[in-house]
């Protein structure tokens, strides 16, 4: 087997980050995806600086393992390709937003009639029924609807976006999750059903679940939020030589932490760190302590003393040097390999290890359109048919093929 979920065929109509990453996530562990792609392809193929126009860095991660076939979505031959593919396939995956998929004509009817035992999944930036749905969602507007961007004002005073698109993957791999999970309720009931999976609610939940504290309950016994994640003294702490991020966090974790830098009566002594709630509602003098201690040794003593304690930390990376991380060089993380069009490319190994399963490794991403012929050719089309469709700008294929 080329990994666990080999003989899956999943019909992706995603584009951008959320649902690429989505479906990249089933690609990995070993799913057949078609990648569906507009003439112009996916946007996130010209972001960054590539090789060849089409083929970003980005889009070399997020369609790792993928088909492209391009079709222009707005002809009804085009739909009719798709609801033949949907016939072939387990899954359908989309973030086109529902009212442009009615349009098309690719809403859940008529991909059900073609395949009614079809798991489609449809994700959404807000969900049906309430009175955002519809609406358009990029990670930027969801970190700000989700409370995410306020909560970076609490701990830093500035509210501020994650600078990284982490919402799209936190959603994107909850989707995944909802997707494996329907394809699961089909193998045991032979039904398939139409799941939808929303950006806002999907957040709200996330960030809620660490933030909610107190306002669970009714009365609330305390305002939202948890201190200790937002403590404007939670970061890495400055040492005679360089960064170090530190967290004692059970009780022996700090007894060890001040023992080790001759304190150790704090913890008996000082009634605000007596235990973790104490510690919790003084987190701020608690980190600060923290720092103030960091200043007066290099990072390597640093870390020599806290490794002997058994006391968690870590040297925080820069991007560059994230790639040199010697535990990633043990594990063969990166892997340098030639793709067929764009020369030597850095790819990351799957990170998980199956004993009997693994995930085939060496997958590249595809050029726009570079799977088109034999797709439409695994549906059913004939040679003459397919010719006709390039011909009259329905269907797209690789010009470098």
């Amino acid at each position: 087997m080329d990994g666990p979920l080999a003989g899956l065929r999943v019909l992706d109509l995603t584009s951008v980050q959320m649902g690429p990453w989505c479906t990249r996530i089933v690609a990995d562990l070993g799913a057949e995806v078609i990648k569906v792609e507009a003439p112009e392809g996916d946007s996130s193929r010209y972001t960054g600086v590539p090789r060849h126009r089409g083929m970003s860095g980005t889009f070399q991660h997020n369609a790792k393992g993928k088909r492209s076939i391009a079709l222009d979505l707005k002809r009804p031959e085009a739909k009719e390709a798709i609801l033949r593919l949907a016939a072939g396939c387990d899954a359908f995956a989309s973030n086109i937003r529902p009212a442009a998929l009615e349009r098309l004509g690719l809403d859940y009817d008529p991909v059900r009639r073609a395949n009614p035992a079809i798991v489609y999944l449809s994700m959404v930036g807000y969900g049906t029924g309430g009175r955002y749905a519809g609406r358009p969602a990029y990670d930027d507007l969801i970190q700000a609807a989700s409370g995410v961007t306020m909560l970076l004002q609490r701990s830093t005073g500035e509210p501020r976006f994650i600078p990284m698109a982490a919402i799209d993957r936190i959603v994107g791999g909850a989707a995944a999750n909802a997707l494996l999970a329907g394809l699961l309720a089909r193998e045991r009931t032979g039904v398939g059903q139409r799941i939808e999976v929303p950006m806002f609610e999907t957040m709200v939940q996330f960030v809620l679940s660490e933030h909610l504290q107190g306002t669970t309950f009714d009365p609330p016994t305390s305002p939202p939020g948890y201190p200790r994640t937002l403590s404007r003294s939670r970061k890495p702490y400055a040492t005679k030589d360089g960064f170090l991020a530190v967290l004692p966090y059970n009780d022996g974790q700090w007894r060890r932490f001040f023992e080790a830098v001759g304190k150790g009566h704090i913890l008996k002594q000082d009634p605000r760190f007596a235990d973790i709630t104490a510690r919790t509602a003084n987190i701020d003098e608690l980190y600060d302590m923290i720092g103030e201690e960091l200043k007066g040794r290099s990072t390597g003593e640093w870390l020599e003393l806290l490794q002997q304690a058994d006391i968690a930390c870590m040297v925080p990376h820069t991007l560059e040097s994230l790639l040199h991380d010697p535990h990633l060089e043990d594990r063969g993380f990166f892997v340098f390999q030639d793709h067929p069009s764009e020369g030597r490319i850095r790819t990351m190994a799957e990170p998980t290890t199956w004993s009997e399963t693994q995930p085939q490794s060496g997958k590249f991403a595809p050029r726009l359109g570079q799977h088109t012929r034999e797709v439409l050719a695994e549906a059913g089309y004939g040679e003459a048919e397919i010719d006709a469709l390039v011909a009259d700008r329905v269907a797209f294929t690789d010009q470098r093929s």
